[in-house]
């Protein structure tokens, strides 16, 4: 059987949301293994949740958020950027490939983007297997 990964993502209200929203009202390919979690701005995706998500099975965490300079809160999405640059350092040294996480920008009319974004994602994650935290938890 072949491995399909478990991703969740975690997609603010204003923009990616509603962007993922357009993409399944305009029948684009989305991924059924990708699990949304609406939040109210992606600034709010604390570094332990995204590791939480990682450590109790998830394969891979997408952040998404509005175009920086778009955002519903004005800087949420500047806080967003530093902290995913982060993330990838903090995840490197947990033993994770930072490739696990992806952080993207998608505007709530662009659905095209959001299916895009999504099965890149999915597909890069396959590629890196499952995820080897999992076997430990």
């Amino acid at each position: 059987m072949e491995f399909e990964p478990r991703i969740v993502a975690f997609l603010c209200n204003w923009c990616s949301y509603t962007g993922a929203d357009l993409a399944g009202t305009s029948r684009l390919a989305v991924p059924a293994n990708l699990k949304a979690v609406r939040v109210m701005c992606s600034s709010r995706v604390e570094p332990d949740l995204v590791i939480k998500a990682l450590m109790e099975g998830a394969d891979g965490v997408l952040v998404a958020g509005c175009w920086p300079g778009d955002c519903h809160y004005q800087r949420g999405n500047y806080f967003t950027r530093r902290r995913a640059a982060m993330l990838k350092a903090l995840l490197g040294a947990l033993g994770l490939d930072p490739g696990r996480f992806r952080l993207a920008w998608i505007a709530a009319s662009d659905g095209p983007r959001y299916s895009e974004v999504t099965n890149a994602f999915v597909k890069q994650v396959k590629e890196l297997g499952p995820n080897p935290l999992r076997k430990k938890v």
